[in-house]
């Protein structure tokens, strides 16, 4: 069923759609890796807290620090894919 599925899709393609495809494609891994990167952050920062509640306020600042790492990475992965799709 999926082979049959992929064949049709590949038959039906052209090289510039396979790109614009494959843009969509790593334009949604960025965002899924994206989330997944911040939601570990998080929890390794809720675990850090709950064994240290006195160092809140440094472990909240690298965790924002961390996050807004991974959010900009993704931002670009997206703004490439993007680029790709419409030019």
């Amino acid at each position: 069923m999926l082979s049959a599925i992929l064949t049709v899709l590949l038959q039906a393609a052209t090289a510039a759609t396979v790109g614009k495809m494959g843009a969509a494609i790593g334009a949604g891994l960025a965002a899924i890796g994206a989330g997944i990167g911040i939601g570990n952050i998080g929890g390794s920062a809720m675990e850090a807290i709950a064994r240290q509640p006195e160092a809140i306020g440094d472990i909240r600042s690298n965790m924002i620090v961390a996050a807004a790492l991974v959010e900009g990475v993704a931002f670009f992965a997206v703004i490439i894919c993007a680029l790709v799709i419409f030019i």
